[in-house]
């Protein structure tokens, strides 16, 4: 079944060569010019990602990008001018899966799509679930609950703990888990992770500053707590 996209940005020539592109690759496509209008196109087409650009008129795509949070955990890929590695981390703080830059190639911004996909529709057929403490994990259905409170997750995030949980105890770089979470988008900054594991850490844990399910490793990385 082909997957829906969602392509957001205020410039229709750029959305032409986009949405052409897209659809070449398999994709079935759905677009927006304003941030508004991209929030309405969400609603009535559940789209399985979204394509954001970061400059928009009425709404910017970091609004845009936070409202769609709030609805649920559609993967969302940023597209922006902007290169500095703040702004990057500003882009995953309000819950992107990846940030890709102006200027960039379709077949990359194809990868990156495919990779944010597949953390976020999974492709086992057998269920998997993971229970850690008052966590459980299910894999096939991309669900998290502690306790009896469902907890929502960004793929990226989601597969950050899968990572991690599926074996206690191990310690993952930085490269690891993001090279594990997105695949052959990992071009991004490692310290990326950082900003992830945070917003995790913020979701999951009972204090976040104190955190029992997601540890840090000075000078390596992360584990998963092993007396859980």
């Amino acid at each position: 079944m082909e997957a829906t996209l969602l392509l957001v940005d205020d410039e229709p020539r750029v959305l032409d060569v986009m949405a052409t592109f897209l659809q070449g690759e398999g994709f079935r496509i759905v677009t927006a010019q304003t941030g508004r209008e991209a929030l309405e196109v969400f609603q009535k087409h559940q789209p399985d990602l979204v394509v954001l650009d970061w400059m928009l008129p009425e709404m910017s795509g970091l609004d845009v990008c936070r409202e769609l949070r709030r609805m649920g955990s559609v993967g969302i890929i940023m597209v922006t001018a902007r290169t500095e590695e703040a702004d990057k981390i500003v882009g995953l703080e309000v819950g992107a899966d990846d940030y890709i830059t102006k200027p960039f190639s379709l077949r990359e911004l194809a990868a990156r799509i495919r990779s944010v996909l597949r953390r976020t529709q999974g492709g086992g057929d057998e269920p998997s679930v993971l229970r850690r403490g008052d966590l459980t994990i299910d894999e096939t259905k991309f669900r998290v609950w502690k306790g009896d409170q469902e907890i929502v997750l960004t793929p990226t995030e989601f597969k950050i703990l899968v990572t991690l949980a599926s074996k206690p105890g191990t310690v993952y770089s930085r490269l690891q888990l993001l090279q594990s979470a997105l695949g052959e988008s990992y071009l991004n900054y490692e310290r990326t992770v950082d900003t992830h594991v945070s917003h995790l850490r913020k979701k999951i844990e009972d204090d976040p500053a104190e955190p029992r399910y997601i540890q840090t490793v000075y000078g390596v990385g992360y584990r998963f707590g092993e007396r859980l």
